[in-house]
């Protein structure tokens, strides 16, 4: 597929460069606080409430084995607490330590500024506009929620 189409990007290269863009400004922001971009967005879904693992491997897209070495990470580092699920004695739940939730909070607002300001250059009828298109791609191919 062209990148460009009659002299415009291609949409299919606008998405993925715009990925990437976001990418890098959330790896950034995780590395200026310390922590990876996985325990970023951990930290940022578990702002909302604490979840089982099954819930967070589907969140953040990740296998059983991969989930268990960050939380295990995060959880050395103070951020998170493994906790009984109250409704399965069998689950536990992964809920932020009042550290983590401190971090969680800095580390949102810091990264969304930053995301934010990838758009300064528009109106607010364009931020509007890319806020819709966006979002509508979001809710048609039924990406959860994941952060608050």
């Amino acid at each position: 597929m062209s990148e460009y189409v009659d002299g415009q990007i291609s949409t299919v290269s606008a998405l993925v460069r715009s990925t990437f863009l976001v990418n890098a400004v959330y790896v950034n922001s995780a590395r200026d606080y310390g922590i990876t971009q996985q325990q970023g967005q951990l930290l940022c879904v578990l702002m909302a409430q604490p979840y089982g693992m099954g819930e967070l491997g589907a969140i953040l897209g990740l296998a059983k084995s991969s989930l268990t070495g960050l939380v295990d990470r995060s959880e050395r580092n103070g951020l998170v607490r493994r906790e009984a699920d109250l409704e399965d004695s069998r689950a536990i739940r992964v809920a932020l330590t009042r550290r983590g939730a401190k971090l969680a909070d800095e580390f949102y607002a810091e990264t969304c500024r930053r995301v934010e300001a990838l758009t300064s250059a528009f109106t607010p009828a364009e931020r509007d506009t890319l806020a819709a298109l966006l979002g509508r791609v979001v809710a048609d191919n039924k990406v959860p929620v994941v952060f608050r």
